[in-house]
């Protein structure tokens, strides 16, 4: 990866971003909200961050032209809310699908052309919002829920299955932000289970209120997590989600993409 990091555009100067020619841009979504006892607030949009550097910037030493946005920090937690003495910073999927309209024209108006929304929450329901904008503009837009591309991974390296602040997530903050961890308070992330087995089963989809499914707010057992699987995980993830990136950024656009000619 470049040290200078040309590619993430918070850190470049008007100079040297003008100097170039830009039609891709990724841009990543993340959340802040408790991850059980012992990962920190800021969790989603760190491990957001570091996928999205490192995929980036394999796709920019292929040689695509391609820029790693800003992340938004701020996610869907409606159901966050009730939870003792949380802090969850929730927007709605209104105020997202906002934000995501003014950003592509913003964006579109200055040259770029693809737009990949990489997401790392997975209160952000992204998919319906670009239903919401395909025909308004004409931006492609895409989004990664990165989560779902490493579902096949995840088995051949984690011991117990959970979704949030479990074995996986918390792998993943002791190999990349490990001072802010606190394993010795992280509680066993138990899930309680409703009165409806169709719920249960997964065949009815309801907003779970996260003060009822869980007392440590975590979903997952995270005790057999270790900083040796968690970069295993990025590792297999930053070429699979960056050759992705080069080969989006590379092809051109036209009248039938992102199908071929025909």
């Amino acid at each position: 990866m470049p040290s200078s990091h040309d590619f993430v555009l918070a850190e470049q100067t008007h100079h040297f971003i003008r100097s170039q020619t830009w039609d891709t841009a990724v841009l990543p979504f993340g959340a802040t909200e408790p991850h059980n006892f012992h990962m920190p607030y800021g969790t989603d949009n760190f491990q957001v961050e570091e996928l999205g550097r490192r995929a980036v910037g394999h796709a920019y030493t292929k040689g695509a032209k391609i820029l790693l946005l800003p992340t938004m920090p701020f996610g869907v937690n409606t159901n966050h809310l009730k939870v003792p003495g949380a802090l969850a910073l929730s927007v709605t999927p209104t105020t997202l699908l906002k934000l995501i309209t003014d950003l592509t024209d913003a964006l579109y108006r200055q040259g770029i052309r693809k737009l990949v929304l990489l997401n790392g929450h997975g209160g952000n329901e992204l998919k319906p919002l670009t239903r919401e904008l395909h025909h308004q503009t004409k931006m492609f837009l895409c989004v990664c829920d990165w989560y779902k591309m490493a579902a096949d991974l995840l088995p051949n390296i984690f011991k117990v299955k959970g979704e949030h602040a479990d074995e996986m997530e918390t792998s993943l903050g002791l190999a990349y932000f490990p001072h802010l961890m606190k394993m010795d308070t992280a509680g066993p992330g138990a899930m309680h289970k409703t009165q409806f087995e169709a719920i249960n089963k997964g065949w009815v989809s309801i907003t779970r209120p996260w003060h009822l499914l869980t007392d440590d707010t975590g979903a997952g057992d995270p005790r057999a997590a270790t900083p040796e699987k968690g970069q295993k995980l990025m590792e297999a993830l930053t070429p699979r989600l960056g050759d992705f990136l080069h080969q989006l950024a590379t092809t051109p656009m036209s009248e039938t993409f992102p199908y071929a000619p025909k």
